[in-house]
């Protein structure tokens, strides 16, 4: 018989509430929350009616049932509850983006390596089995080398200091909070290893981030282009450019369904999968991985990311303020 997989929840805002709505695991429980005030966490674990909940996040690590945890807190607060997790023998599966910088993820890369243990990010596009209908698409049909990937996405928030988008001292900002995602998927499919040729950002009254391009080219002279936006609405829209056509995907993030154009104009539309079921796909994906089924392959990927916004950021000059 399958081991059970006992999940916990860190850090209880929309994110966390979203997964716990959707958490429809196989050989899994939902097991317990924390969060700081043990008043919301006791509210949130009679909501969803999860057993435990925990005011302390050392309380939460001590419990000996707990084998995963779901980090949903902050991302400027990911690394403070990676590392303590790691080191208390749990499996995390970490919200987007995974630490702020690359010198962070590193250290929690080594640390899960030394545990033996799986850490991940929660990054739909690496979990959606879209993207591996698309991959086997192109072989199938010899489309020829990448030459070319776009990624924009454009979120219009209302311009409030409070408002934790805009908030420096919360890591507000285009970059780490939907920059993520167009890089991810950039990431998916350059098959070289990218190298910044550019990038220009225009900065909130707060000084975070509002509006940013990136440019990005790889050894094999594959190029992708990045467009991001807190302040105006714009498509989540990827495309895919390859010498005998291209595809287009539409909310990339949690896309089922892409459309391939050949060099002729002829299109064919490619589907699979649910985008009402991202939060499974990517819990069952960890637990494969942790039952040995599958490798974390995304993890390479997530760490080119990463690498990338620590650049482009660098090239910014750009540091939040609780930042060394």
């Amino acid at each position: 018989m399958a081991k059970t997989h006992h999940w916990a929840i860190v850090g209880l805002g929309n994110i966390a509430n979203s997964f716990a709505e959707n958490f429809n695991q196989a050989e899994a429980e939902l097991y317990a929350v924390c969060s700081r005030s043990q008043a919301k966490a006791d509210a949130f674990a009679k909501k969803y009616k999860i057993p435990k909940a925990y005011g302390d996040l050392h309380e939460l690590l001590a419990d000996p049932i707990v084998d995963i945890i779901y980090v949903a807190t902050p991302h400027n607060f990911h690394i403070e509850t990676i590392l303590p997790a790691l080191s208390a023998g749990k499996h995390v599966l970490s919200e987007k983006a995974i630490t702020m910088t690359s010198q962070e993820l590193t250290q929690a890369i080594e640390l899960a390596n030394q545990k033996r243990l799986v850490l991940a990010e929660a990054m739909t596009i690496y979990h959606m089995p879209l993207y591996a209908k698309i991959h086997q698409f192109a072989s199938d049909h010899q489309l020829g080398a990448l030459k070319m990937v776009q990624a924009s996405f454009g979120s219009f928030k209302e311009a409030d200091l409070k408002n934790r988008f805009f908030n420096p001292d919360l890591a507000g900002g285009a970059l780490l909070d939907i920059g993520v995602y167009a890089l991810a998927f950039v990431e998916e499919f350059l098959d070289g290893r990218p190298q910044l040729t550019g990038t220009s950002m225009h900065r909130f009254p707060s000084g975070v981030d509002e509006s940013s391009t990136i440019s990005l080219r790889t050894e094999k002279d594959e190029f992708a282009n990045v467009s991001l936006t807190f302040r105006a609405k714009m498509p989540k829209m990827g495309i895919a450019a390859f010498e005998k056509g291209y595809f287009t995907v539409i909310n990339y993030p949690r896309a089922s369904s892409a459309t391939f154009t050949d060099n002729q104009g002829k299109t064919e539309i490619i589907s699979t999968g649910n985008q009402n079921q991202a939060f499974n796909y990517e819990t069952e994906n960890m637990q494969k991985m942790i039952n040995g089924q599958i490798k974390n392959i995304a993890l390479k990927k997530t760490k080119e990311v990463m690498r990338i916004m620590t650049e482009v950021r660098n090239q910014w000059d750009f540091r939040y303020p609780f930042e060394k």
